[in-house]
């Protein structure tokens, strides 16, 4: 199976979707299910991770409702408030009554406060997901990395995946603080790296295969083929490319490895991470 380990769906609106600015206007539309079937039949994905692009629990329904229409939606990775310490433990308990939920995400790249995820509030909240047997997406920006390694420090047996490789400066081509600290958390066996979400860290016009591929070196060497995902980020990645060019971008640079290495990235890892049911 080829599993696309993230994209979004949305119904547009400008005031819930306003981090879609100016230079991703081309995205200021609907994405629902019709439109992904038919990109994913022309580049032969069997199935999806839908993941929350709104912080609410309405957009936790309202992917849920899609994927029990859509059979090719595998997995939901949807929002809680994990600050909210007197609702939490219920809220889970609600979601665990739907196979289609796998695991959680908080848009942390968003807060101003570079130690959101250090925060007790915050980690009293995540404490109760390894119970349920969700999973967890950090979505963060290299700066907020040092944060990250101490959080994971603190769950070892919590099931991690940091998305779109932290989104590294490709535009600018920082690269060395970002690997330090990519290398120490891959250290840590309990966290995974989705290679997704990349070509729109570099230039939207003129990045090349060539640019990303030493940020999909370090990825590689330091989690293993085993540990890290595929994933397209449909239909952001539309700002500075399409579905093909991503899944090329990948699929050419995991080409030297072996046949079974090339299944575990392109699909069997998510369907291990994430519990799909094959």
């Amino acid at each position: 199976m080829v599993i696309d380990s993230h994209q979004h769906f949305w119904n547009y609106e400008p005031k819930k979707h306003d981090w879609i600015d100016d230079s991703m206007k081309t995205i200021r539309r609907d994405f629902l299910p019709q439109d992904l079937q038919r990109v994913y039949t022309e580049n032969k994905i069997d199935g999806c991770i839908a993941v929350q692009a709104d912080q609410t629990l309405a957009e936790t329904n309202f992917l849920i409702e899609l994927a029990a229409k859509n059979n090719f939606i595998k997995g939901v990775v949807g929002w809680v408030d994990f600050r909210d310490e007197t609702t939490i433990e219920s809220v889970l308990e609600q979601y665990k009554q739907f196979d289609i939920i796998k695991g959680f995400r908080h848009v942390v790249q968003g807060e101003p406060d570079h130690n959101f995820l250090l925060r007790q509030n915050f980690k009293n909240g995540i404490a109760h997901l390894e119970k349920h047997n969700f999973t967890y997406d950090i979505l963060v920006f290299p700066y907020q990395l040092g944060a990250v390694l101490e959080f994971v420090k603190s769950f070892p047996n919590q099931k991690f995946v940091i998305d779109h490789i932290a989104k590294p400066y490709i535009k600018d081509g920082f690269y060395e603080g970002w690997a330090v600290l990519i290398k120490e958390i891959a250290k840590h066996e309990n966290v995974y790296c989705k290679l997704s979400g990349m070509i729109t860290e570099a230039d939207f016009n003129s990045w090349t295969p060539e640019q990303i591929y030493p940020y999909m070196d370090v990825v590689l060497q330091a989690f293993g083929p085993k540990r890290i995902l595929f994933g397209s980020d449909w239909p952001v990645c539309l700002v500075a490319g399409n579905y093909s060019k991503v899944k090329q971008l990948v699929t050419n640079f995991i080409a030297p490895l072996s046949s079974s290495e090339h299944e575990a990235i392109m699909g069997k890892n998510a369907v291990e991470f994430y519990n799909l049911k094959q």
